[in-house]
């Protein structure tokens, strides 16, 4: 048995909402490549799967019926339903745009599938990560909610509680609300503070629905949060909540656009931090749930020097051949990326460790992070029986 699984295929290049537009498929053309170029398609650890056929009832089970036919009905016809949020500047309409979107739930929820049929220990769909499409309407760049597909087919084949955790830049909105009275899933989402960015929630006091109080775990940081005080701030909240929470699988999604780089957002976190958190949800799945783990990618505008860095990387995590902080980059990778985009690449994979200060040396009130750590766990802890200040 393998220990990941990586789905692939080049139709998932055609969720595009043409030229211009942030999402563009070239993030994971070169993701792809620089998975080929590290060698890590031949790791015994790693099959790489084509995506199985696409199934709407996949689609249906996170969203109402008529939002998918409108879905439908707009790419035929070429007309915006602004009201369920088509045809906006950032979802434009295209011929293929339900097939395109359905795929992606699909190969994402059939990830769930197979983990929880101990085919493998963990699946990774870097086209994944659609966390702001809700129920009835498409978000900031999603039309259907594939991370939300993957928790709830977790749910429909007999996981009692599912934890969802959200590293992108942008609060995972979608995600949130279609849990938000469900007491069997937690959503983690570390973000920045929605009152600086789209999609403008995620407040620490946003905690779940009637019944389902403290499933809903929002982490608000201010811009500019660098890597020490990001890494301080998620260790400070999502391992305490796992554990107590005690989930049977952790679906999670990996936007990169926390990274300084990013055009889209105004956090300051580099690769070396994100794959130290990816590598925390890794072990969080392993000592929890038996390693039941789907990893997502997500937003991430960077098309060069950052997003195909962190998700090659997360595959590599995931396949138990993690690829150490600053290992040079492949030069025909290198000289691909720069064809492609007229733009040198970096030239190693992030600058090495982080040093980062535990939460348990001590609270800084001067510190803004930190004030943004202990709304979270004040509004959060007490519900779960922790101490906000000791935990």
């Amino acid at each position: 048995m393998s220990v990941a699984r990586l789905l692939w295929s080049p139709e998932l290049l055609t969720y595009d909402f043409g030229a211009g537009h942030p999402m563009a498929p070239a993030r994971l053309d070169l993701t792809m490549r620089l998975v080929e170029a590290f060698g890590l398609p031949d790791s015994p650890s790693l099959e790489i799967a084509s995506i199985p056929a696409s199934r709407d009832d996949l689609v249906t089970s996170v969203h109402d019926a008529g939002y998918v036919a409108a879905v439908q009905r707009a790419a035929r016809t070429g007309e915006p339903d602004l009201e369920r949020g088509l045809g906006t500047e950032d979802n434009p309409i295209f011929p293929v745009m339900h097939e395109s979107a359905s795929r992606l739930v699909t190969a994402s929820a059939s990830l769930a599938e197979a983990v929880w049929a101990g085919e493998i220990q963990h699946g990774v769909n870097v086209a994944g990560g659609m966390h702001h499409a809700r129920r009835a309407a498409a978000s900031g760049f999603c039309l259907y909610n594939d991370a939300a597909a993957t928790v709830q087919r977790f749910l429909d084949l007999g996981a009692q509680r599912v934890a969802y955790v959200d590293l992108d830049a942008h609060h995972g909105d979608g995600v949130e609300s279609i849990f938000w009275d469900d007491p069997r899933v937690v959503t983690f989402s570390v973000h920045q503070d929605g009152r600086t960015l789209y999609p403008g929630t995620g407040s620490p006091a946003d905690t779940g629905g009637p019944g389902a109080e403290c499933s809903a775990v929002n982490l608000a940081l201010p811009p500019r949060t660098d890597s020490a005080r990001w890494l301080r701030a998620v260790d400070a909240v999502l391992p305490i909540v796992l554990r107590e929470f005690r989930p049977d699988a952790i679906v999670s999604q990996h936007g990169t656009d926390a990274h300084g780089n990013d055009p889209l957002a105004d956090l300051n976190v580099g690769i070396d931090a994100q794959l130290e958190a990816a590598s925390w949800v890794h072990s969080l799945a392993l000592e929890l749930c038996e390693g039941r783990w789907v990893a997502l990618g997500g937003g991430g505008y960077a098309v060069v020097d950052v997003v195909p860095l962190v998700w090659s990387a997360l595959v590599a995590e995931a396949a138990h051949v993690p690829i150490a902080p600053g290992t040079p980059l492949p030069q025909e990778w290198r000289v691909a990326a720069e064809e492609m985009s007229g733009l040198e690449p970096a030239k190693r994979l992030g600058r090495g460790a982080v040093a980062w200060r535990p939460w348990s040396e001590g609270y800084d009130p001067s510190d803004a992070v930190d004030r943004a750590v202990l709304a979270t766990r004040r509004h959060v802890f007490p519900g779960l029986g922790l101490d906000p200040f000791l935990d």
